[in-house]
C-alpha cells in the first residue's frame, strides 16, 4: 500500500512561524511547507482549491471565512483545530511617511483602506476599528456600499507600502513588528494601532484529515517545536534577523510580547464565540451565523 504523502501547511514567513520552523529543523515535522506572504485570505481560498491541507494564521480571518461561507451555506473547506499564539496581535495603523492628509485616526473614515485580499486580517480588522470609533451605520456589512472604507485589495505588504505612498491607498493595518523597519527606514509612518481582543492565530485543517496519524505528528511537533523556541530564544533572533525582514533588537521586543501556546491541540469555544460576537457587531459577520460546526478538535474551557 502506498503511503500517505506529506500534510501541505500554509503558514504565513513572519516572525511567528519562527517555532513551525524549529519543527521542521530539530525535529524532522514531516510535512511540505507552502509560504502565504500576503496572509490568511489567500490560505482560506487555497483550502477552498485544495492547495493546502493545514494552516497556520489569523484568527479573525479563519473565523470571518467560516461565517461567511456558512452563512452562504457553502462549504469552507476546513476547521479550527489548534491554538497557536494564546496572545493578542497588536496591528499597526499606517500611512505613507510624507502623507500630510492623513495625521491621524480622525481623518481615516471614509478614507481608502488598503488589504492583502478581502477576508484577510488586514480585512476584518478594519471593521473591528470602524466599530471602535461608531464610524459604521446600522446596515453597514462587510459586502455592503455602505462600508466604512473605500476597501482596495493590494495583496502583498510591499504593495500596501507603495499604494500608501503613492495615494492608491490613505492608509493599511499589519502587524507592529513587521511593520516598524519601514518605519525606522521612513518609507511609512505610524498612526496608530489596534489589538484584537482574542488570542492571535490559530490552526485549522481539511477536516478529512482531522484525526488523520498524520495530523498527531504535525501538532506533537509544533508542540516540540514551541518549546525548542521557548529553550533557545538566542537561536530564534538570529533566525528572524537573518532569514527574515526583522532587525534582531526588534526580534528580542517581540519577544518580550508574544506567548505560545504550550499545548497547540483544540480550540477553546468561548475564543470563538468572542471572535463571533466582535465580528457580528463589527459588520463582518450576519447575526445568524453561529459557533455550531466551525470546531474540529474543542480545549477545554
Amino acid at each position: 500500500m502506498r503511503p500517505s504523502p506529506p500534510l501541505r501547511i500554509g503558514y504565513v514567513p513572519e516572525h511567528f512561524s519562527t517555532p513551525l520552523h524549529f519543527a521542521c529543523t530539530q525535529f524532522s515535522l514531516p510535512c511540505t511547507l507552502v509560504p502565504f506572504p500576503s496572509g490568511t485570505g489567500h490560505m482560506i481560498t487555497s483550502f477552498q482549491s485544495k492547495e493546502i491541507d493545514v494552516g497556520i494564521g489569523l484568527t479573525e480571518g479563519w473565523v470571518a471565512g467560516l461565517g461567511k461561507a456558512q452563512a452562504e451555506s457553502k462549504d469552507a473547506a476546513y476547521k479550527m483545530l489548534g491554538t497557536y499564539v494564546e496572545t493578542p496581535l497588536c496591528w499597526a495603523i499606517s500611512t505613507g511617511a510624507k502623507r500630510e492628509d492623513v495625521t491621524g485616526l480622525e481623518r481615516l473614515k471614509g478614507a481608502k483602506m488598503g488589504v492583502s485580499r478581502i477576508g484577510s486580517g488586514s480585512y476584518v480588522m478594519g471593521f473591528v476599528l470602524a466599530d471602535t470609533h461608531n464610524w459604521l451605520s446600522p446596515t453597514t456589512s462587510s459586502s455592503s456600499a455602505s462600508a466604512p472604507f473605500d476597501i482596495i485589495p493590494l495583496q502583498t505588504f510591499a504593495r500596501l507600502r507603495e499604494a500608501a505612498n503613492d495615494r492608491t491607498a490613505d492608509f493599511f493595518m499589519w502587524e507592529y513588528f513587521t511593520s516598524k523597519r519601514y518605519y525606522d527606514n521612513g518609507e511609512i509612518k505610524r498612526i496608530g494601532e489596534i489589538y484584537t481582543p482574542w488570542p492571535s492565530w490559530h490552526i485549522v485543517a481539511r477536516p478529512d484529515v482531522i484525526g488523520d496519524e498524520r495530523m498527531e505528528v504535525v501538532l506533537e511537533k509544533l508542540n516540540l517545536g514551541t518549546r525548542y523556541f521557548e529553550d533557545h530564544q538566542e537561536e530564534a533572533v538570529q533566525y528572524i534577523s537573518t532569514e527574515l525582514d526583522y532587525s534582531a533588537q526588534d526580534a528580542r521586543e517581540w519577544l518580550k510580547t508574544v506567548k505560545f501556546a504550550k499545548d497547540v491541540r483544540g480550540v477553546k469555544e468561548s475564543v470563538v464565540q468572542e471572535t463571533v460576537t466582535v465580528l457580528k457587531k463589527a459588520g463582518v459577520l450576519g447575526q445568524e451565523v453561529r459557533v455550531e460546526g466551525m470546531i474540529g478538535i474543542r480545549r477545554k474551557e
